[in-house]
């Protein structure tokens, strides 16, 4: 008997687990879910926390209930991987060997790795929604606020859900006007992009929701640390934003183990082929969900459509026939507006966020990047849809997993000439190929450039300070918000195509070495 290993019992690796056990036999493939307990969160509650939509009840439910009979699950740490061995090695002691092994343990924000940010005013005036425990923090923050400089950051890219921090940007604003403070407090959105999205489409739009707000947008902002004596946001450019509230999205890092197995990038991200989600490195390797380097959202319908085409491709090669399926980079988001709205994001890796209707042309009944009430039932139905019909397995109706232009009004200049912001460059992957192994080598990894800034171990939540960027930076014009002070910006670079492989980082580890310059990507 075939034996599968999953690591992680999120969303990807629930869904997996399921599809699996339903299209082949348990006398056929063994399943081994693994993850560090039993609760298993809806992740995209986080953001309602803070405003007294959702509770923790309502997002917190045991792992074991969602998964079918027949899949065996294991509570505890992850030490590393041995992939040369096909060995899974757990933090109490115990061996796991496979044939087949699933890295789905997503991404988890890491505070201690920005200078300053878990200085004395951490869970005072500086927090994040993207932990349970950050939420409940702020949920008590947001009932103690009067007013004043209420910010919103994300610190570098990828994170999880790209649009939450947008989306709490909304919500907040709509909350301070219910609660009558929005008159006497500044919001302001600071983002390391070129502008409020990755998609120009969908920037020029959000863009404008953030003017009706009369809310201030300040991109190209590559934070160097927070100032906790004046409780200021500091850029590598001198830029600093004061604030009186900070909600900042923390870097977004894999898991540790990642880096102890050796199958990493900087940020414990398992370089991944765009179509097939099969390891680069290590036949027998698939990576799904937040784990892996695909160049689109990191987003709960990523993991869905992505787990469909893997599921199609294992099935197929585990009974002798050739993988013929290919994930297209689909990405399907509403993002809550506030005043019961929403907005509906739908693209892939090739084809921009249009407006229109979805699913049905003419029909809808979504409308695509425009705010209605619809959009927002929409939103807060994904829980439901999320417990009952995702985690299962069951499919969900009239939404495919490859991307449709059908109801799409699809604009054809969506260059800086046309928008009026910088497009976006497909992934560099080949053609969509079965998972198995590519013909080609995989990549070496490449050594982390000279300019690097290093980071210690961090114990006891200290951070450490980076050594500064270049200065042969591009200046851009930001829009400046209320009680700000820019200068011309630095811009980083991305890398050609997207992607650099380079070393993993343990951050239990003496010496590990992360983060060079800013990592925007623009997918």
């Amino acid at each position: 008997m075939k034996r599968l290993v999953i690591l992680g019992g999120g969303t990807a690796g629930t869904m997996v687990a399921n599809k699996l056990r339903a299209a082949l036999g348990s006398h056929e493939l063994h399943i081994t879910v693994v993850d560090r307990d039993d609760a298993h969160h809806y992740q995209p509650g986080y953001l309602f926390m803070p405003f007294g939509i959702y509770n923790t009840t309502d997002i917190v439910r045991s792992r074991h209930r969602f998964l079918t009979d027949g899949i065996d699950l294991v509570l505890t740490e992850i030490d590393r991987v041995d992939p040369a061995y096909r060995t899974v090695y757990l933090a109490d002691g115990r061996t796991l060997s496979y044939d087949y092994l699933v890295i789905a343990t997503g991404v988890a924000p890491r505070p201690d790795a920005t200078p300053g940010m878990q200085g004395t005013l951490w869970g005072e005036k500086v927090h994040e929604f993207y932990s349970l425990p950050g939420a409940q923090a702020l949920t008590e923050a947001m009932r103690r606020f009067r007013g004043g400089r209420l910010v919103v950051h994300i610190t570098e890219m990828p994170i999880k859900c790209p649009v939450a921090p947008m989306e709490f940007t909304f919500l907040a604003d709509d909350w301070l006007r219910k609660h009558g403070i929005r008159e006497r407090t500044d919001v302001t959105y600071v983002t390391p992009l070129d502008g409020a999205f990755t998609k120009p489409v969908a920037s020029r739009e959000l863009a404008t929701a953030l003017v009706d707000r009369q809310i201030a947008l300040e991109t190209d902002f590559a934070v160097e640390h927070i100032d906790n004596d004046t409780a200021e946001l500091v850029s590598f450019d001198g830029r600093r934003i004061g604030f009186d509230l900070l909600v900042t999205v923390p870097l977004n890092m894999g898991a540790d183990y990642v880096a102890r197995s050796g199958m990493g990038d900087e940020l414990n991200l398992v370089p991944c082929d765009q179509h097939t989600m099969a390891s680069l490195a290590h036949p027998g390797v698939w990576v799904l969900g937040d784990a892996g380097t695909l160049q689109t959202s990191k987003a709960g319908s990523v993991a869905h459509f992505a787990v469909d085409v893997f599921v199609h491709n294992f099935v197929d090669e585990f009974n002798g026939r050739t993988p013929t399926h290919g994930f297209d980079g689909h990405a399907n988001c509403f993002i809550e507006s506030g005043n019961r709205k929403g907005m509906l994001l739908d693209f892939n890796y090739t084809t921009e966020p249009f407006t229109g209707n979805f699913p049905l042309p003419g029909v809808g009944p979504f409308k695509l990047l425009k705010e209605t009430h619809l959009n927002h039932i929409g939103k807060l139905a994904f829980r439901w849809i999320y417990w009952n019909l995702l985690l299962p397995g069951r499919p969900i109706p009239m939404i495919p997993t490859t991307m449709s232009l059908a109801g799409k009004r699809v604009e054809t200049d969506v260059t800086p000439a046309g928008t009026g912001l910088p497009t976006a460059a497909p992934p560099s992957s080949p053609a969509p190929l079965p998972h198995a192994r590519p013909a080609t080598p995989a990549p070496a990894a490449k050594p982390v450039p000279e300019r690097a800034r290093s980071l210690k171990p961090l114990p006891e939540g200290r951070a450490h300070t980076p050594k500064p960027l270049p200065e042969e930076r591009a200046s851009a014009s930001v829009t400046k918000g209320p009680r700000l002070e820019t200068k011309p910006l630095p811009r980083p670079s991305a890398p050609p195509g997207g992607y650099v492989d380079r070393p993993g980082v343990d951050s239990t580890a003496d010496p590990a070495t992360v983060l060079p310059d800013p990592i925007i990507p623009k997918f």
